[in-house]
């Protein structure tokens, strides 16, 4: 089959074009076509298709096979109908945007930091590089994160131009590679500059400076390797307006700037935890309390509190069993109240031998742990009255 003439290798900006079907295919039910030539960008290099419409039929998904580039449609057309092509400018540009940023981001870190590209993913709403660093790294500071960042937005800033080509072997044998071609032969190169140097079929902006800015999101491992994600473009401004925005109205509710924002806030953050803690110092205090006053004697001599804390959550209720279990010869069952109907847990001191998980159990009560403490939830704080019945608890 003829092979299908790519117009974007020649021009990422071309929208319009006219073309001929040559071939038709019917693929999970939806009709493909192909063109003798066509300006859609197929799925490749990590770089989804482009949208848009053929003959006025919306065109959904773009492949290559052999050579020859194969379009999705909604609708169906007629091997040799003559076609207009029109290409989804927007989400063809953000795509520039995202690749050519992707170039000058990975380029940054292979010179900086000896990254070495394995991967990249265009998202919908980010976009992601593997890499492997030297000595097994599978990440970078926020020093170095900063480093590269500044590195990338100043070489944007220069708007060096963007030039992609098909040099012939032995232009191509004194190119300054940052990696080796995948292919063998057919070898497009791009060029940002002169800093960035690499074989790629996508599309790209004609300047560096089109990329507008790149902001790194996060650095994380991601199956042994480094995975930087990243937003370039109009999604960059986005991500930073929303950055903004979110540490303005941070800043307003701690009383503070947007440059001290996190200062202030984490002030206010010690601030409520020494509150949190006082409250639970003297939440806990009068849980004691109460329970205490509602002690009764076991057969063998110990004393059993036994009491629903309605104004406790578990942990809370958790220190409150330990203080009352403290003195020794005691066993402590509360309950409190939890998205499940009650949380439950029973103690034992540590000089007596009840089991409290079979205890736990026994009194219908789900859940499990050890003898000396069990935790779990039930209905209601009836398990309470269940436990001092197995008990034998006598007033």
């Amino acid at each position: 089959m003829q092979n299908t003439n790519r117009l974007y290798y020649d021009n990422a900006y071309l929208t319009a074009f006219d073309a001929k079907v040559i071939a038709l295919r019917e693929l999970d039910g939806r009709c493909e076509v192909a063109l003798d030539q066509s300006a859609f960008y197929p799925t490749s290099g990590g770089q989804p298709y482009d949208t848009g419409t053929l003959g006025g039929v919306r065109v959904t998904d773009v492949n290559v096979e052999d050579n020859v580039v194969w379009h999705r449609l909604d609708g169906s057309l007629s091997v040799g109908d003559s076609v207009h092509g029109e290409i989804d400018w927007p989400r063809r540009f953000d795509h520039m945007q995202q690749h050519g940023g992707d170039h000058v981001l990975a380029g940054a870190c292979w010179e900086l930091f000896g990254g070495e590209t394995i991967g990249l993913h265009l998202g919908e709403e980010v976009s992601s590089i593997d890499m492997t660093l030297p000595g097994g790294r599978t990440h970078l500071t926020e020093e170095e994160i900063l480093r590269l960042e500044t590195l990338v937005n100043e070489r944007i800033q220069r708007d060096d131009p963007v030039r992609c080509w098909f040099p012939d072997e032995e232009e191509l044998s004194h190119l300054p590679l940052r990696k080796k071609p995948t292919v063998t032969e057919h070898i497009r190169i791009v060029a940002f500059g002169d800093y960035e140097y690499v074989a790629c079929g996508g599309t790209h902006p004609a300047t560096a400076g089109q990329l507008g800015v790149v902001k790194v999101i996060s650095c994380a491992p991601a199956r042994g390797k480094m995975r930087l994600t990243f937003v370039a473009g109009m999604r960059a401004v986005k991500y930073l307006q929303s950055c903004a925005l979110t540490a303005q109205k941070i800043a307003k509710e701690v009383s503070g700037d947007v440059v001290n924002a996190h200062e202030a806030y984490l002030r206010e953050k010690e601030a409520a935890k020494d509150v949190r803690q006082r409250l639970q110092q003297s939440l806990t205090e009068a849980a004691v309390e109460i329970a205490q006053a509602s002690g009764v004697s076991l057969p063998d001599g110990g004393t059993l509190y036994a009491r629903h804390l309605s104004f406790l959550d578990r942990a809370a209720l958790l220190h409150a069993a330990s203080f009352l279990v403290k003195g020794g010869n005691a066993l402590a069952l509360l309950t409190c109240p939890d998205k499940n109907g009650c949380a439950v847990i029973f103690l034992r001191s540590a000089d007596r031998n009840d089991d409290m998980s079979l205890l736990l159990r026994e009194s219908g009560a789900r859940g499990g742990g050890k003898p000396d403490m069990a935790q779990g939830s039930a209905a209601d704080e009836s398990v309470l009255e269940k436990a001092k019945e197995i008990l034998g608890a006598q007033k």
